[in-house]
């Protein structure tokens, strides 16, 4: 894969090669893309009739760029008399300055070409090519060209204007021009992106955030975000770097969904440019001490769009939390269920942790009470629905063959889930982690149930069955020669012995018994599971392990930063302390934005992390990943109306002050020093 350029504000996002041109692919989404839908496929530009060359490429703001471009191929001593800038931002819609300067003594001739397309595609179809349903048209004006889509009454368009005079066809933009010596010649193009909706109206026009807007607004927007959160002095610069990074990406992931109007975090670019139940409240977990007023928003939108009826074709059941919403063609047309889906088991346990956690953080109890019944409603679909044997554990198995996601825990790539020899089990499944999240549900649930909804008969249920479950869960997950928890039971009940990651998440929830903890820290930390560079998803020494696997041996950040938690929790601050100084050394071979995923190889067989070929970057969870990791390092849990800080900061790692932090007591700082340079003061 050609190394690629991207660009976004919220879920409007195009990605380019590193001459900024465009050009249809089969295997990744190239292009301009807005709620799914790809509208620009074309954006090539020719001088003379030649590509370019790039020179140079300024990159460092999320919602710009700038390419500095010669025509033809490189040679070693390059001269030529002519260059090209293009400098574009997306700020609701995309807008691209075209400067062609001559840099000769004497008055030169230039067409300049810029061939335009677009597909239409939605974001489903760019790995499985399919011929479109609806019908295409270009419609060439004065200086502009409209493309449009229509089916039925799915109805997109894009319309390209130029400041300049054109020659417009069906395909592209021509311009004849003379430039003096010296001289230069620019246009200016916009390209507008238009969904319509069933009244003909454009949707976006009616979302505050998501129309078209200057790019200083969207940089001050930028910076009011990155001002109210806590202040971050540290010795440790790729720490600093990558908090940065992190906050910069958090607030360009944040989108304004059509469904109810509310401003949410986007997963990641470039395929999950939407809300997902399961990443969006990951995120939140790890933001929530830094930028709090994310979460609301979450929550309410989750609450608001959670399963109420059996439909076999979007997973749904009645409390369950979606996994996963989108606007495009196939998800209207029910072509996809994602419209949306609800193939994830864990995210209505989840939904309760996020808000028990959010509140114990903002004393925010009118939040708690409102979602009441969706809390409720998610605590009783793990005891229902979620149980699908009757056996007090929480199952899954799609109810759409077709098109349902077999594996629904985060590890939801169809390979894995498997035995240590590499087998795949039978469905249903039950992994591990998702009954440390019911655990962790239950007790939050009566948590909230006895301090918010004066319900003390249903909290004292919920924490009789949490405790129920840790002991059944620790006579039947545990493997007593392996000294772990196997990744999953099948359908048999039998054990599912691989070494996973997924065992630190058991940490973080609670559920794994005090005796066992640092047994549990030991693998994780062990040379099967950790790489140098992090936790591996999958031990190295199982059968379906492949350093490069998506889920069968990468190292994942924000699977990391939830270990990290779990140590934490256990008291495990040295081990804790290692994972935290990883993730911030990988970050500075990504320039501070930890991507989805990297390789699962040997820190000192390579020396820097290896990337993962098709990660997404930025996304949510990794960018929160930073966030959680100081977290965890400064030691900071809310307690009543008091925040706790006892920091463990690892060796070498120098001062770590981290300013104004918000909650409930209004805004403390916390201070750490590493080991190696005197105590740390705990408040």
């Amino acid at each position: 894969m050609k190394e690629l350029v991207s660009i976004l504000d919220g879920n409007t996002f195009l990605v380019s090669d590193r001459r900024g041109d465009v050009e249809p692919s089969l295997d990744f989404p190239t292009g301009l893309f807005a709620f799914d839908t790809r509208f620009l496929s074309t954006w090539l530009l020719l001088i003379d009739g030649e590509r370019l060359h790039a020179l140079s490429i300024d990159d460092t703001e999320s919602h710009r760029t700038r390419y500095f471009l010669v025509p033809g191929e490189p040679t070693h001593f390059l001269d030529a008399k002519v260059s090209i800038i293009r400098s574009r931002a997306i700020s609701g819609d995309l807008s691209e300055e075209l400067t062609v300067l001559n840099h000769s003594g004497q008055e030169m001739s230039f067409t300049v070409r810029l061939e335009i397309a677009a597909d239409f595609a939605d974001i489903f179809e760019i790995k499985d090519t399919q011929s479109k349903k609806g019908h295409n048209t270009a419609a060439p004006g004065e200086n502009s060209l409209r493309l449009t889509y229509r089916r039925d009454a799915f109805h997109r368009e894009t319309t390209i204007e130029s400041s300049a005079a054109a020659q417009v066809d069906r395909r592209g933009m021509t311009f004849p021009i003379r430039i003096a010596p010296h001289g230069e010649w620019t246009t200016r193009l916009t390209v507008t992106v238009t969904i319509y909706g069933a009244r003909g109206q454009d949707v976006r026009s009616l979302l505050p955030f998501a129309g078209n807007r200057t790019t200083a607004a969207i940089e001050a927007e930028h910076a009011e975000f990155v001002a109210r959160a806590p202040k971050l002095g540290c010795d440790c610069e790729p720490m600093a770097g990558a908090y940065r990074r992190s906050l910069n990406d958090l607030a360009a992931l944040r989108y304004e969904s059509i469904a109810l109007g509310v401003r949410l975090m986007a997963a990641g670019l470039p395929w999950f440019m939407t809300l997902f139940g399961r990443d969006s409240i990951f995120t939140s977990l790890q933001v929530l001490p830094f930028v709090p007023e994310l979460i609301p928003p979450t929550l309410t939108m989750l609450a608001g769009l959670q399963g109420h009826r059996v439909d076999d074709f979007r997973d749904e059941e009645p409390g369950k939390i979606l996994h996963e919403l989108r606007y495009g063609e196939t998800a209207g047309f029910e072509e996809q269920p994602h419209s949306p889906y609800y193939g994830a088991a864990d995210s209505s346990a989840l939904f309760v942790i996020l808000l028990d956690e959010y509140e114990r953080w903002t004393g925010d109890v009118e939040l708690v009470k409102r979602l009441e019944a969706s809390v409720r409603g998610a605590l009783t679909w793990i005891d229902t629905y979620g149980d699908l044997l009757g056996t007090g554990y929480v199952w899954y198995q799609t109810r759409n063959p077709k098109a349902g996601l077999e594996n629904q825990c985060w590890k939801d790539s169809w390979d894995a889930i498997c035995y240590s020899d590499g087998r795949l089990p039978s469905f249903p499944r039950a992994t591990c982690e998702l009954q440390g999240y019911a655990y962790d549900a239950k007790l939050r649930g009566a948590r909230l149930a006895r301090l918010c909804w004066n319900d003390p008969v249903y909290a004292d249920r919920l924490e009789r069955e949490a405790a129920e479950l840790k002991e059944r869960f620790n006579r039947d997950f545990w493997l007593p020669d392996k000294e772990y928890y196997a990744l999953a039971l099948d359908s048999d009940g039998s054990p599912v012995d691989a070494l996973s990651s997924n065992i630190g998440h058991l940490l973080w929830s609670g559920i794994v018994d005090d005796s066992r903890a640092q047994r549990v820290a030991e693998h994780l930390l062990g040379p099967r599971l950790f790489s140098g560079w992090g936790v591996r998803t999958l031990a190295d020494d199982q059968g379906r392990y492949n350093p490069i696997g998506y889920h069968v041996g990468t190292v994942w950040p924000f699977d990391n930063s939830i270990i990290a938690w779990g140590l934490w929790k256990y008291g495990l601050r040295e081990e804790a302390g290692r994972i935290c100084e990883s993730m911030f050394a990988a970050s500075r071979y990504f320039f501070g934005r930890l991507p989805e995923a990297f390789a699962g190889y040997e820190r000192d067989l390579t020396d820097y992390p290896v990337e993962y070929p098709t990660a997404c970057s930025p996304q949510a969870w990794s960018a929160g990943t930073p966030l959680l990791l100081l977290r965890v390092m400064l030691g900071l849990e809310p307690q009543g109306e008091h925040l706790i800080i006892d920091p463990y900061v690892p060796a070498g790692m120098g001062r770590v002050e981290l300013l104004d932090i918000p909650g409930r007591w209004g805004r403390v700082d916390a201070l750490g020093r590493s080991r190696d340079e005197g105590p740390s003061r705990p408040s």
